[in-house]
């Protein structure tokens, strides 16, 4: 059985000036110069829908006075669009701020029916705006229920229509002008008795017709489940660059995450509408423009392993922006998703891996990197060259980059070599005819022969031993033979 999602955003044109997450203030939206909406604070101080400006500033000087962005409506219900099609890939615009999602394919994955209702009202907020969310068995009916949820009994504690028949019901139960095809003709419909849907539908179909909009009739027949409905489903771009200017300045970068976490639900939208992960993503905070215009700072986040999932990629925004240094007050961002890769399907081993989930250690290594910083978590990148302080390289625990041809990993490590060596060669003096270091060291076993480098102008003639000293430890050692004083150098401690 099919089943829709309706989506209503009743405060879309104020929100979009003052997201639900921005600070409190007084605020009027206008459109041709009459109040269309309002925050609770002017409309606790007498505002209300369709004063003119003359009255708003009379009864509330204080108030702020704002026209009403159509533009910016707009793209706030696609950026809103783009961040649910993580839920479903069937997702469509409708009349009057309000959107549409086919979830009958999408329940198992989320838990059943109240928990993607849930985590769909839960997305939306976090965008900073309000929904009022419904259930149908078709789209016009959830749509319908979501505008007007108030005006049927009962219907504002419960607003789910699971059967055909008990949203017949509460459709009937609704107001005629709740249809955009039918305010034209108010005043003749509640002549001749007209009051609800119910009322609307038991007129003759013919003379309907004649004397009205014939949109009236399609509309209840997609709506009662008695006609198709077809739609123009929402696609998401083949790159992701999002942008959003704040409100307000922000001076302190733990304050952008509120503002970013919107702009991180778009792209989750995006990746799971793509099927992929992303592993690189930048974060451009934009100052003042202008004459005293500042250069955007930059936050480039860098992940081990690739992921779409919200939790980790703001956990890790969180801990950059942590330790971060505003330059100054940051009034919009832009996010872009840098590095993408294929999304990887869920693991079919049967047992889980022993010490967490595959990518808990990945994850681990994020986390450090965006606490820590970059450069202080390392893992190794070995080289192909011959000379021990070249090959013993190492890279950004996050760095997903490939390597040049020319410096891909050895296929063979000598297993006589220590994992960790000195960042500088030590010099060892020479005692009874024996390298001294803290006591006379005892050769184990070599020498291992290096003689190399000799095309790149560093040249190296070496002979390595394992060394072994009296409290049992063991070094990685080594003697030039480059010269006749046969020098010998701590390269290396074996653990």
């Amino acid at each position: 059985m099919a089943l829709w999602i309706g989506i209503h955003l009743p405060l879309l044109a104020l929100e979009t000036l003052r997201p639900r997450w921005s600070e409190p203030c007084m605020l009027a939206v206008l459109e041709h110069d009459q109040v269309l909406t309002m925050t609770a604070s002017a409309a606790a101080s007498g505002i209300r829908p369709g004063m003119r400006r003359g009255g708003v500033l009379a009864l509330a000087p204080q108030a702020s006075l704002c026209e009403r962005d159509l533009t910016r409506e707009q793209g706030a219900r696609d950026d809103i669009a783009l961040t649910l099609l993580q839920y479903t890939p069937e997702v469509a615009h409708a009349e009057e701020d309000s959107l549409l999602l086919d979830i009958s394919a999408s329940l198992s994955a989320f838990g059943g029916r109240l928990a993607l209702c849930r985590r769909i009202r839960e997305s939306i907020q976090a965008l900073g705006f309000t929904p009022h969310v419904s259930m149908a068995p078709t789209a016009q009916g959830a749509w319908l229920l979501a505008r007007h949820r108030r005006h049927a009994p009962g219907l504002a504690r419960q607003r789910r229509s699971l059967r055909l028949a008990s949203m017949q019901r509460r459709l009937d139960a609704l107001p005629f002008m709740i249809l955009p095809a039918a305010r034209p003709y108010q005043e003749w419909l509640a002549g001749i008795g007209c009051q609800t849907l119910a009322d609307l539908r038991r007129l003759p179909r013919a003379g309907l017709q004649r004397r009205s909009d014939k949109h009236i009739l399609e509309t209840l027949d997609r709506a009662y489940g008695t006609a198709p409905e077809m739609f123009e489903w929402v696609q998401a771009p083949q790159t992701f660059c999002a942008w959003l200017e704040l409100p307000d300045r922000i001076e302190h970068a733990e304050a952008v995450l509120f503002a970013a976490r919107r702009l991180i639900l778009q792209m989750v939208g995006w990746l799971v509408a793509q099927q992929l992960a992303v592993s690189r993503f930048l974060l451009s905070l934009e100052h003042e423009r202008g004459r005293q215009a500042i250069a955007p700072m930059p936050l480039e986040i860098s992940l081990a392993e690739p992921a779409w999932h919200e939790e980790h990629l703001l956990r890790l925004l969180k801990e950059r922006l942590g330790r971060l240094q505003l330059d100054a007050p940051v009034i919009a961002l832009r996010l872009q998703a840098s590095q993408v890769a294929a999304m990887l399907p869920p693991t079919a081993s049967l047992f889980p891996e022993p010490g967490g989930a595959p990518g808990a250690y990945a994850r681990l290594l994020e986390l450090l990197s965006a606490r820590l910083g970059s450069e202080n978590v390392l893992k190794p990148a070995a080289l192909a060259d011959h000379r021990p302080e070249i090959a013993n390289a190492w890279q950004a625990a996050t760095d997903n980059s490939r390597q040049r041809p020319q410096e891909e990993t050895l296929q063979q490590i000598q297993p006589q070599r220590p994992f960790w060596l000195l960042q500088q060669p030590l010099a060892l003096t020479w005692r009874n005819n024996r390298p001294f270091y803290g006591s006379p060291l005892r050769l184990l076993s070599g020498p291992e022969r290096i003689e190399c480098g000799w095309w790149d102008g560093a040249a190296t003639i070496r002979d390595y031993f394992v060394a072994e000293g009296e409290d049992a430890a063991c070094y990685w050692i080594y003697r030039e033979r480059d010269d006749d004083d046969f020098r010998w150098f701590l390269h290396g401690l074996f653990a």
